[in-house]
C-alpha cells in the first residue's frame, strides 16, 4: 500500500509540474568562482588516444616532432585539446555548440546553485563554529578523470571525496527530463544540491566512517545498506539547502514538487522496475523512491543538518 500511495503522490507531483512549468528565482543569485569547465578538453572517445600513440611515437623520434608535441602540450593546458584535430572537424561543431545561448545558460544556472549552496553551508558552518570549505564543480562532455578515477558521463554527476570537486555533464539535465520525466530548473539545482551534500559528508568525516565500515564487511547487502545511508543523507542535506531557498525568497511555487519528483524519479526501485522489470532491495545504493523523497522533506522541514542524522 505505500509503495501504491507513493506512486500516486509522484504521479500527481509529475502532472502539476507539466501543467505549470515554474522556474526558481536564480537569475539574480551571484555566480560562484569555484567552477571548473572542462568540456572543450573531454575526451570522446578510446579511439582517438589510440590514434593519438602512434603519432606520439613518430614525433618522438626526432627534435622538430619534439618540439610539436610540447606546442601541443602548452596549448591543452591552454584549453585546446589537441585531439580535437583527431575528429574531422567536430572541434568546431562542439565549439559552437559550447557557445550556444542555451548551453550558456546552464552554465550560470550551475553557477548560481553552487553558490548558494556555498553561502548556506558556509552559514551553517559558521553557526557551529567551523568554517565551510568549498569544493569546485566541474563541468565535462562524455568523460573525465578526477582524483578518484576516469568516469564516464554515463555514470552521472559525481563527488570525488580525493580531491573535493563535484564532477557535473550538463547534457545530464537533459536526460533527467527526457528519460526520467523530473522537469524544472529546481529539479536540476536539487541534483547539484545532493552532490555537494557528499562534498559536506567529507568534510564532517561521515565519508571516512562509512568507507571504513564498508572495508570491514565482505557482504554485498551490509555495504550497499551504508550506502544507501550516504545517499538519504546527501538528499536530507539538499533539503536544507532548500530550506535556506525558502528563507531568502529563491523558492517558487511548485519548486519543492520538482525536487520531490526528481527524487521518487531516480530512486532505486523505479529505475530497477524501469530498467529489470523487477525490485530488489538488497541491491539499492541510493534508497526507494519514498525513501529519497522523505529524506529531502526531513532537510526541508528541519532546516539543520541535525535533522540528516542516522546511526552508523
Amino acid at each position: 500500500m505505500a509503495s501504491g500511495k507513493n506512486s500516486a503522490t509522484a504521479a500527481k507531483f509529475k502532472r502539476k509540474i507539466q501543467n505549470e512549468r515554474v522556474k526558481m528565482k536564480w537569475q539574480d543569485s551571484r555566480r560562484s568562482d569555484n567552477v571548473e569547465d572542462r568540456r572543450q578538453n573531454s575526451v570522446n572517445s578510446m579511439g582517438s588516444l589510440g590514434a593519438l600513440i602512434p603519432i606520439i611515437r613518430f614525433l618522438l623520434g626526432s627534435n622538430i616532432g619534439r618540439v610539436v608535441l610540447v606546442i601541443g602540450a602548452v596549448a591543452y593546458f591552454m584549453g585546446f585539446n589537441p585531439l580535437a584535430l583527431l575528429d574531422g572537424g567536430g572541434a568546431g561543431t562542439q565549439r559552437a555548440a559550447l557557445d550556444s545561448p542555451q548551453e550558456k545558460e546552464k552554465v550560470a544556472f550551475v553557477s548560481a546553485v553552487l553558490a548558494q549552496t556555498e553561502d548556506v553551508w558556509s552559514k551553517v558552518f559558521k553557526a557551529s563554529g567551523a568554517q565551510y570549505k568549498e569544493p569546485s564543480l566541474v563541468l565535462f562532455r562524455d568523460g573525465v578523470s578526477s582524483a578518484c578515477g576516469t568516469a564516464s558521463s554515463q555514470m552521472g554527476p559525481f563527488y570525488c571525496p580525493a580531491d573535493k570537486k563535484v564532477y557535473l555533464d550538463l547534457s545530464f539535465f537533459d536526460e533527467l527530463e527526457a528519460k526520467y520525466k523530473a522537469t524544472g530548473d529546481f529539479a536540476q539545482a536539487y541534483v547539484i544540491a545532493h552532490e555537494v551534500g557528499h562534498h559536506v559528508q567529507n568534510l564532517l568525516g561521515t565519508l571516512g566512517k562509512v568507507n571504513e565500515l564498508k572495508s570491514r564487511t565482505k557482504s554485498p547487502v551490509e555495504q550497499n545498506a551504508l550506502q544507501v545511508k550516504v545517499e538519504l543523507q546527501a538528499d536530507c542535506y539538499a533539503g536544507v539547502w532548500a530550506h535556506y531557498m525558502g528563507r531568502y525568497k529563491v523558492l517558487e511555487d511548485g519548486d519543492i514538487e520538482e525536487a520531490l519528483n526528481a527524487a521518487s524519479a531516480i530512486g532505486d526501485d523505479a529505475l530497477q522496475k524501469k530498467y529489470q522489470g523487477r525490485v530488489t532491495p538488497d541491491s539499492f545504493t541510493h534508497g526507494s523512491s519514498k525513501q529519497r523523497m522523505t529524506w529531502f522533506k526531513k532537510g526541508f522541514e528541519g532546516g539543520q543538518p541535525s535533522s540528516c542524522a542516522f546511526e552508523i
